[in-house]
């Protein structure tokens, strides 16, 4: 069943889901406490940009994210945020372990996927 929101002159239920890469597919999400501060970094963007975060998955190399926005919501924005802050913050606390799995000074986080999750009638 869908959630459907509403506006004064539009009904809509846009549902996303995202899949963003670690540079290089290297093994970063290996820790559940690094996986766990990913997580919590995604929902703290999210509560920025007014987006509702319906679930999130991480892999060793990838996150899986699948949220609702609102059709006049800017996603580029959203997933350029998710991206740097994620990155910093994870390089700041982790600096140790992810500089032997990523020699650059950057996380790189590549938004490789995009997906509507279906369209109503």
């Amino acid at each position: 069943m869908y959630k459907v929101d509403k506006t004064s002159n539009v009904v809509f239920s846009l549902c996303y889901h995202l899949i963003v890469v670690v540079k290089y597919r290297q093994d970063v999400f290996d820790k559940q406490e690094l996986v766990n501060d990913m997580k919590y970094i995604v929902e703290e963007i999210a509560q920025d940009f007014y987006v509702e975060v319906l679930e999130q998955a991480c892999g060793v190399d990838h996150i899986h994210i699948l949220f609702r926005a609102k059709p006049t919501w800017a996603m580029t924005k959203f997933v350029n945020s998710l991206k740097g802050v994620s990155s910093r913050n994870l390089r700041q606390k982790y600096k140790d372990t992810l500089k032997h799995k990523l020699w650059e000074s950057m996380f790189g986080l590549h938004h490789i996927f995009w997906q509507q999750q279906e369209t109503l009638p």
